[in-house]
């Protein structure tokens, strides 16, 4: 390990050892601070824990971050307990992941309950209304993002353009699309490797800010080391823990219980949340509003809008659709309707989370050696591809829903449409932030609600 680095002239000592107390505390209080999505959550514990506290490398954060991007689900959240495990073994990562999440399940729990019982007081549905045209713009400032990052070639293009058609046209399921581009992608490692080679990325440029804790030349921990019993045993807890809560459900709800396929879905929706969380949102749709009629589309883009609002990563949208899912449904009966939706909501983020766990857990030490690999990392270039072309089908239903609030036969919402526009200018050329954005739509769709009895009374 480097104990010091000569910088300006003097030694920078590496910090002293950091207690799983303080560690604690540090993960406690991102949990409450992680706004801004995955970029933002990243940033921060990338100030926080390479630059300020020097926990880690530059060159060893990058490295986990570059392997929790080749995973499904939020890399944050599995950056940060890869880095708690790291730091204190498996009951580190399992502390640093969990308090990434609680405070945001917390904090959507209670917004969706005011969402259910005042959802139709002027106040709160005036912010909803300004909200919805700026999750639109938000959705489809997404797909502009991740496309420019993924659709380097006209290949990419042209999976992007076929996953749209899929989805638009064909209601294909979101699952078969990441597995056709899945499959694409590892056929072209072979017969096109320069077409799937993954491109961009994190870490072209390191820098150093003195002697970190884990620096660059710190021997691996034992316990971070692969070891085939260890990897059986990780998978054998995981896999038990998932059958012990889905065997809970099952004997409790049956088969066909509302929590029961709550969790069923989601444990599928967690396998394929490639390309983050706006990746999956259509998945989800086609699941919790179609086919179980959870909750509606209106009220998704709701969801979406809280999902923003709050901190921890943006897949937590799903113990919104599971709150409202569990008080629609009447899980725990009629006159439990905030206890329902509150377990509904836990039910779904602990089927949404743990295979984050088990990747970071388990396979963090077999998957490390395989970065870099094009034979690992074509299929991703692929299916992020695809992604572009799902996201995009999404921003054209979130539009449909917010401009045409009766469906197309009924009235065009012109100000909606306004709104759309100006957030779409603020997120594009202005690089507004999210928590700005949201916050001056709210404002105008309360002032359009309010205003709109003055103005014809």
């Amino acid at each position: 390990m480097s104990a010091t680095l000569e910088k300006a002239g003097e030694a920078i000592a590496a910090p002293d050892p950091v207690s799983f107390g303080e560690a604690f505390r540090f993960w406690l209080k991102l949990g409450f601070i992680s706004f801004g999505g995955p970029a933002g959550q990243i940033a921060i514990m990338h100030a926080e824990l390479v630059e300020r506290r020097r926990w880690i490398s530059e060159k060893r954060f990058l490295h986990a971050l570059n392997y929790c991007m080749l995973l499904p689900g939020p890399e944050a959240q599995q950056l940060a307990t890869y880095i708690g495990w790291l730091m204190h073994r498996t009951w580190g990562g399992i502390v640093a992941g969990a308090l990434f999440v609680l405070p945001s399940l917390f904090i959507l729990i209670a917004l969706s309950w005011i969402y259910l019982r005042f959802g139709d007081v002027p106040v709160v549905a005036g912010i909803f209304y300004g909200i919805k045209p700026a999750v639109t713009a938000l959705v489809l400032h997404a797909a502009h993002r991740i496309g420019t990052r993924a659709l380097k070639n006209p290949w990419m293009w042209g999976i992007a353009a076929a996953a749209f058609v899929a989805i638009f046209a064909f209601d294909t399921p979101f699952p078969a699309i990441v597995l056709a581009a899945g499959l694409i992608g590892h056929l072209g490692a072979r017969w096109a490797p320069a077409v799937f080679a993954l491109g961009g990325g994190h870490g072209s440029q390191q820098q150093s800010y003195g002697a970190a804790l884990i620096d660059d030349d710190t021997p691996t921990p034992a316990h971070a080391r692969f070891s085939r019993r260890h990897l059986a045993k990780l998978l054998a807890i995981g896999l038990g823990a998932w059958a012990l809560a889905m065997g809970a459900l099952v004997a409790t709800q049956g088969l066909e219980g509302t929590l029961t396929q709550m969790g069923w879905f989601f444990t599928k929706a967690a396998l394929v949340t490639f390309g983050g969380a706006y990746a999956v949102l259509p998945y989800v749709y086609q699941g919790a509003v179609e086919q179980h009629h959870w909750l509606s589309g209106a009220q998704m883009i709701d969801g979406l809008a809280l999902g923003e609002t709050t901190p921890g990563p943006l897949i937590m949208v799903v113990a919104f659709v599971g709150f409202v899912g569990g008080w629609a449904k009447q899980v725990l009966g009629a006159d439990a309707l905030f206890l329902g939706g509150a377990l509904a909501a836990t039910v779904v983020t602990f089927f949404t989370f743990l295979p984050s766990f088990i990747f970071i857990l388990a396979g963090g030490p077999l998957v490390e050696s395989t970065h870099g690999k094009l034979g690992f990392t074509a299929p991703l270039s692929a299916i992020t591809a695809a992604v572009v072309g799902v996201i995009l089908n999404l921003a054209l239903f979130f539009a449909y829903h917010v401009l045409w609030p009766q469906g197309f036969g009924g009235r065009f919402d012109l100000v909606s449409a306004v709104i759309v526009v100006i957030a779409a200018i603020a997120l594009f050329r202005f690089k507004l932030g999210v928590m700005p954005l949201l916050g001056a739509c709210a404002l105008a769709g309360l002032a359009v609600t309010l205003g709109r009895p003055l103005l014809f009374a």
